[in-house]
């Protein structure tokens, strides 16, 4: 791994003024160059297209990390599919995408565009969540630049229910073609989406940003930082005790321990949430760990859609957990019943403790529900809420072993609500880019 911007924000995605406003499409070209389709016309242009994102070890930045080349190659055996661009966001941890495209709507575009042509895509879809409407309006702002210019200025800019799990890949098919945006039951995922009688492949926002550097300046130059798995920059939205709660930007393999002190550390953190509501809660002592998918599965962790979150010291970490739990269980899609009974369940249990108000047998009956319920969902919703609230009894053991036996800890004293929703979101109002 080139270590070169471990340490400080890297500024490949965000311009250092870009929260001054999006910039026009006549600053983008200055900024990042014209756009490269190819190199040439036809099948050999588009082949050339995919072998260089192929040859950037690009993954996916909106959660699952998957390949983005072998993703695209996968689509291309279809007949002009449909791109769906993922600018939901529907992590409430999560403020990358809102602020990509809201200060580099054109760099999305273009990777739309870029994308597009591989594909030889029939339609591209924009889609975004109702609860931001200031990303729909940077988005056709940014289109009515570029009109006749490419694929993306001519695509349809979606408003989509921002619940949770709406953001899935297989939910926000379904919503473009008018059905309900639920995720869908999935045993095969290797069955391509469809959106009417279109193959559709769905990609994240900041994926595509990427896509459009790689077109322009090569697979050679995109591997110059990050880690060798997954090469490159991300960015990472940072909240909970810190000062300058936000979004940076660093290379991939950064150490977390790094990452959350360029937002400035308000405190010696206890945990870190890494991969956000559906993530797992990291100790203190392994914040050493490179922000990469290979280092961070072997302690049961994810990158996900690039989520830290700090606990420090003083907050409870199992009364922080349970709010997220009951948040989570509230987003249920209601397909299925892990989901529709197990999480409030768990959720319950996982209260009862916080408060102190639990028999030692209510922990015994959490982790059975847990069991019943990890792997049996119409889709992976209950899947993350497990994997969060088992990485919490791990984490924080000893709290739990004093709530269970009617001493809560300090913490539980004064909740901070850390992980509130409203709170944990309303914090980067004033902080992004600090």
């Amino acid at each position: 791994m080139n270590t070169a911007l471990t340490t400080r924000r890297a500024s490949r995605l965000i311009a250092p003024d870009a929260l001054h406003g999006p910039p026009t499409l006549e600053a983008h070209l200055r900024r990042y160059g014209p756009l490269s389709l190819g190199g040439g016309p036809g099948a050999q242009g588009r082949d050339r297209l995919l072998a260089e994102i192929e040859r950037s070890g690009l993954t996916g930045r909106g959660g699952a990390g998957f390949p983005t080349a072998r993703k695209l190659a996968s689509a291309r055996a279809a007949d002009r599919p449909a791109l769906i661009v993922n600018a939901m966001e529907g992590e409430p941890a999560s403020a990358k995408d809102r602020l990509l495209v809201g200060t580099t709507p054109h760099l999305v575009l273009d990777g739309a565009d870029v994308v597009a042509t591989v594909l030889g895509a029939q339609r591209t879809v924009l889609c975004v969540a109702d609860s931001a409407p200031e990303m729909a309006r940077s988005l056709v702002r940014a289109q009515q630049e570029r009109t006749g210019r490419g694929r993306a200025g001519d695509a349809e800019v979606r408003t989509l229910s921002g619940r949770y799990v709406a953001g899935e890949e297989s939910a926000l098919a379904s919503a473009v073609a008018g059905g309900p945006g639920v995720p869908r039951f999935r045993p095969d995922k290797s069955v391509p989406l469809s959106v009417g009688r279109h193959a559709a492949v769905v990609h994240n926002a900041e994926t595509l940003a990427h896509v459009a550097l790689i077109a322009r300046y090569g697979a050679d130059w995109f591997r110059e930082v990050g880690a060798a798995e997954a090469p490159g920059t991300c960015l990472v939205t940072i909240s909970g005790g810190v000062e300058c709660p936000g979004v940076v930007e660093v290379a991939t393999g950064a150490p977390v321990s790094e990452i959350i002190g360029l937002a400035r550390l308000s405190s010696p953190p206890q945990a870190v949430l890494v991969g956000g509501y559906g993530g797992t809660w990291l100790a203190g002592e392994d914040l050493g760990v490179p922000f990469a998918p290979g280092e961070l599965s072997r302690l049961g962790a994810s990158m996900g859609a690039g989520v830290l979150v700090v606990l420090p010291g003083g907050t409870c970490g199992i009364q922080e957990t349970a709010l997220v739990a009951r948040f989570m269980a509230g987003q249920s899609a209601g397909q299925c019943g892990p989901c529709l009974f197990g999480l409030p369940a768990i959720a319950d249990d996982l209260a009862a403790i916080a408060d102190g108000t639990a028999a030692p047998e209510v922990l015994d009956r959490l982790l059975v529900r847990c069991g019943a319920v990890a792997g049996r969902g119409a889709c992976r919703h209950p899947d993350g809420v497990v994997r969060l609230v088992r990485s919490a009894l791990e984490v924080f053991s000893a709290d739990v072993a004093s709530h269970v036996h009617g001493h809560p800890c300090r913490g539980r004293a004064a909740p901070s609500g850390l992980m509130a929703q409203s709170g944990l979101m309303g914090s980067f109002r004033d902080g992004w880019g600090r």
